[in-house]
């Protein structure tokens, strides 16, 4: 279990910057702190700021994409008395049964030779320790395992065969993750060519045949540009920002990452300070869409010192984006972020395929788990 340590209060407070969507604050419950200081919240039209009269209320649960069910199961824990760690769990592993999108647990995303894959991290935002698996082979509660990690080793991260070979000694099932569906896209993925695919300056052509793939004697040096993602690479991985009653933060991921990989292929999701990132003392991000971009640029970390500095939780992620738009203007990426307080904010880069980024919240102030969007920048 993790150990609790005091944080100070003396701390100046953000602005909360959240998705408000028309909803009104609910009056305080018995016992419940009294609503206080304003926030400016994005509402759907247009990104407009408008004025809302309560403050950021905890517990809350914050997750990427419509995944209501995963944001249900981690109240859920919280209700039942659940640490923020148990909350992330329960609404990731929520995530993988029920295979959420086809990018979350089994039975998506096959990699080139047709294998599906996991990737997941849990992070402790008391102690600072993370557990994490990479490229997960027939074990389908990686999030499960990612937690075993931080609790019964002095680890970070965990990969491949071995990875599942420490699950089996945890007390895990070594199952196949395949399924009809993810058969069914592997041969239609084969039928086509093996179109699109992660191959560059190899022989065969990788943009027209199948490989094994060669590289040349010499390599061409024309210069890669990079093509816009969301419309044929894009997928859903679920990070989540969970902040108990008592101020302890705990954040994580899970995915099947993105289809036809290479084997073997890592993405941002199990790294820490990629895929997510939690600390008490300031709050908590995570992040979506194309791994092998956004792990350039730490950018769940680099949101959360961003909330470090001051700043509120909507423009910490925009800073974020803004960051990688400089190098990768049409990555496919997006951004949740939550300090201390409850206080919450997204971010996204916009594309052609993609203007909104769709993403869950449940606090006190609502009667349910509620979808808000943001407008992509």
């Amino acid at each position: 279990m993790s150990t609790f340590r005091k944080k100070p209060r003396s701390r100046q407070r953000t602005a909360l910057h959240h998705q408000a969507d028309g909803l009104q604050p609910a009056r305080p419950r018995t016992g419940q702190l009294p609503l206080g200081q304003e926030h400016r919240a994005h509402a759907g039209q247009g990104g407009k700021p408008v004025p809302a009269g309560s403050f950021g209320q905890l517990p809350l649960v914050l997750n990427t994409w419509p995944f209501r069910n995963a944001t249900v199961a981690a109240w859920k824990t919280l209700a039942a008395g659940g640490s923020a760690l148990d909350a992330v769990e329960t609404g990731c592993a929520t995530c993988e049964q029920q295979q959420c999108d086809g990018s979350v647990g089994f039975g998506g995303s096959p990699d080139e030779s047709g294998e599906t894959t996991l990737d997941a991290m849990i992070m402790d935002g008391t102690t600072m320790n993370v557990g994490a698996v990479g490229d997960l082979r027939r074990i389908k509660n990686a999030i499960g395992v990612a937690r075993k990690v931080l609790e019964h080793t002095t680890h970070t991260l965990l990969a491949g065969e071995a990875a599942t070979k420490f699950a089996e000694s945890m007390g895990f099932i070594n199952e196949d993750l395949s399924t009809n569906v993810s058969q069914a896209l592997h041969s239609d993925w084969r039928a086509r060519n093996c179109q699109p695919n992660y191959w560059k300056n190899v022989i065969p052509d990788s943009s027209k045949y199948c490989g094994p793939y060669k590289p040349p004697t010499v390599l061409k040096r024309d210069g890669i540009t990079y093509e816009d993602t969301a419309q044929s690479y894009g997928h859903d991985t679920i990070g989540m920002v969970v902040i108990h009653k008592t101020g302890n933060i705990a954040a994580g991921t899970s995915t099947n990452g993105i289809k036809f990989k290479i084997p073997g292929r890592i993405g941002d999701s199990p790294i820490p300070g990629s895929g997510a990132y939690a600390d008490d003392m300031v709050g908590a991000a995570a992040a979506t869409g194309d791994g092998d971009i956004l792990m350039r640029f730490v950018p769940s970390y680099q949101a959360v010192e961003y909330m470090r500095r001051g700043e509120n939780p909507t423009t910490a992620c925009e800073k974020v984006i803004s960051r990688i738009q400089k190098y990768f203007p049409k990555f496919f990426g997006a951004v949740i972020c939550a300090n201390m307080t409850g206080s919450y904010g997204a971010a996204c880069n916009k594309l052609s395929t993609f203007t909104q980024f769709p993403f869950m919240v449940y606090n006190p102030l609502k009667s349910a788990p509620t979808e808000e969007k943001v407008d992509c920048i």
